[in-house]
């Protein structure tokens, strides 16, 4: 018989761990928030333009540039600035943003094979690997997102610089990126038992054992019922009187019982006529 190792760890429910259920739903949200980021044309804005209607400003994205008004909706897109485009971080961010965009794919896709619930218990080499790729695509986002933050207003552009605005897509990379960071981090911690194993859901087998012996339920409470019967009822009974208090104590006369026949014929008599 082969000898059971120090170390055996059971599931106690068929149910996802709480920490693959958190990775799987911050990282489509992640993923979402990133391909907004990145094909929205608002990383940041230009206001006070000279020669142009005072609410009128310039959306400038990582992939096109858009003047805009706050009177109207409709943008004019397509607009030529060779200058934006020669940044540096300009083509950096695009080839990041892509990336990240394909490696959260990736690493979902990876992921659901091993997170599935209906399993005994999940396989979490895939699911730890999935979350890893998901790290790396949040940091993918999280990378050209703050480099662009921090040279707002050094980024060069044929449009003079007299009022720079952070656009929504930078607000929204930020966050998606680090959806992504926090839920591929947390499965990626699954692939490693910490916490006693509560991070997965299991539990020692030896703890498990022990705990089927030490923790029984106490015994049934036993109530005594009282007998209905006189004589057997004063043995039980809580209520401070003599057996006999009830044939004493009586307010009313009682009529008199009839005597009891006797069937003993040993006793002579004298002989009646209805006797013969």
């Amino acid at each position: 018989m082969p000898r059971r190792s120090t170390q055996e760890w059971v599931r106690l429910s068929l149910r996802t761990p709480g920490i693959l259920i958190f990775g799987m739903v911050l990282a489509p949200c992640g993923w979402i928030l990133d391909l907004t980021a990145t094909v929205a044309p608002n990383w940041r804005t230009l206001h006070d333009l000279p020669n142009i209607a005072a609410d009128a400003f310039i959306q400038q994205g990582i992939w096109d540039i858009c003047l805009a008004t706050s009177t109207d909706a409709r943008a004019d897109c397509n607009r030529v600035d060779s200058v934006y485009f020669s940044n540096q971080i300009i083509p950096v961010a695009q080839g990041l943003m892509v990336a990240s965009l394909v490696v959260t794919i990736l690493g979902i896709c990876v992921a659901i094979p091993g997170v599935r619930c209906w399993k005994d218990r999940p396989n979490w080499t895939a699911a730890g690997l999935g979350g890893l790729l998901i790290f790396i695509s949040g940091v993918f986002t999280i990378i050209p997102i703050a480099w662009y933050t921090h040279i707002l207003n050094e980024v060069a552009t044929d449009t003079p610089l007299n009022d720079v605005r952070v656009g929504y897509c930078i607000v929204l990379g930020y966050i998606g990126g680090i959806f992504e960071v926090l839920g591929g981090l947390v499965m990626f911690v699954g692939i490693c038992r910490c916490c006693g194993g509560k991070n997965r859901g299991e539990r020692r087998l030896e703890e498990v054992m022990g705990g089927r012996f030490t923790h029984q339920k106490p015994p049934p409470r036993r109530v005594e019922v009282p007998s209905l019967d006189r004589a057997g009822s004063s043995a039980s009974s809580s209520v401070p009187y003599s057996k006999y208090s009830l044939d004493e104590d009586v307010s009313f006369p009682r009529a008199k019982s009839p005597a009891v026949r006797s069937d003993n014929t040993s006793v002579s008599s004298r002989p009646y006529d209805a006797d013969l």
